[in-house]
């Protein structure tokens, strides 16, 4: 199951900064998850749509000059990173999700994005679009179809895969108290990962990796990578036994 580090590794260094997505590979993560707003200087790394929880600031992310926003501390000292300075940490066989969380221009946006990854040790077959809003996936994979898009969802729709049908997706990214068994073996069944979001606890964890979940986003890699390196000693241990 593969781990990836929610915003990196948020549970012990700021989300969503170089220290963080730093500090999750050295946890061994196999890949990290962070979320980006198309800001009118490049394409940046950011959670919210304000600025109070993290730079302790008032006023929108989108309203501030990026002069401004780079002399932002956002936690141990830690600035706003680009995008480009995120895939540049991020070794050449590990994966990235980019979760999109505002979006305007989206020639301009994938124009971007490629240039970053021609900056970075990212091969494209390890990289991940997902956002809630379908229209910009679509949009994004008619412009660029080799990119490999995440349907991502907070609900367990009637025809569970039917937004990933129609984005042509490579996986299907859930929440956490959505997901079940049954739409987990159906997903699969149909051709799609799954992905689940948050997942902190281990029971969740073993949980997950039982259904056959292909990978999980967490605050907490470091503990995600103990729990299924305790599993697969188990397996091991049980067929040498058999």
């Amino acid at each position: 199951m593969r781990i990836y580090a929610h915003r990196g590794a948020s549970k012990d260094a700021p989300e969503n900064t170089l220290k963080a997505f730093r500090l999750a590979f050295s946890q061994h993560a196999d890949g990290i998850e962070f979320d980006v707003y198309q800001h009118e200087n490049g394409i940046i790394v950011f959670h919210d749509r304000t600025l109070r929880r993290r730079a302790n600031a008032e006023g929108y992310l989108l309203e501030t000059p990026w002069s401004t926003l780079q002399t932002f501390d956002i936690g141990d000292g830690e600035h706003i990173p680009t995008l480009s300075e995120t895939l540049g940490v991020v070794p050449a066989n590990k994966w990235c999700n980019i979760e999109i969380k505002h979006l305007v221009d989206v020639k301009r946006w994938v124009n971007d994005v490629k240039a970053a990854l021609s900056q970075s040790q990212i091969a494209i077959e390890h990289v991940l679009v997902s956002s809630f809003n379908h229209h910009w996936l679509k949009a994004i994979t008619d412009l660029w179809p080799e990119v490999k898009i995440g349907a991502l969802s907070a609900s367990y729709e009637l025809d569970c895969t039917a937004s990933a049908k129609a984005l042509n997706a490579y996986s299907v990214n859930i929440a956490l108290d959505a997901v079940d068994k049954t739409f987990v073996q159906t997903a699969l069944s149909e051709g799609f990962n799954v992905y689940v979001y948050t997942v902190d606890e281990p029971k969740d964890m073993e949980m997950l990796a039982q259904w056959g979940v292909t990978g999980i986003f967490t605050n907490v890699p470091e503990l995600a990578k103990r729990v299924m390196a305790k599993r697969a000693l188990a397996k091991d241990t049980v067929s040498e036994k058999s």
